[in-house]
């Protein structure tokens, strides 16, 4: 068993991807997304919405996520995070975990 737990000092944006196995998606969470575009090279991103609801483009597709939506992001699909309301809070999988994969564009 592996058990993580969160340091409440912290702003609420966590990876627990280093405290599982390789073969394992790393798992993230946070309250906000990322606002700048950018695409994986090998990962996918597979969002579930907790709470709130926030506005992501995908390629050239803007939608609104809410509660209990979940998103998949293939790998090499442009994406940015445009807004979300307050009280917005999602987990996010990379799977598989690929250090250095991420690229941001200017």
């Amino acid at each position: 068993m592996i058990i993580a737990r969160n340091d409440e000092s912290k702003p609420v944006k966590g990876w627990y991807s280093e405290l599982v196995r390789p073969e394992l998606p790393s798992i993230g969470f946070a309250n906000q997304g990322i606002k700048e575009s950018h695409y994986h090279r090998k990962s996918y991103e597979v969002y579930l919405v907790a709470k709130g609801s926030s506005k992501i483009r995908v390629a050239e597709i803007t939608t609104t996520l809410h509660a209990g939506d979940v998103l998949i992001v293939e790998p090499g699909e442009l994406h940015t995070f445009v807004e979300n309301t307050s009280d917005y809070f999602h987990f996010v999988l990379h799977c598989p975990p690929t250090r250095d994969d991420k690229v941001v564009l200017p």
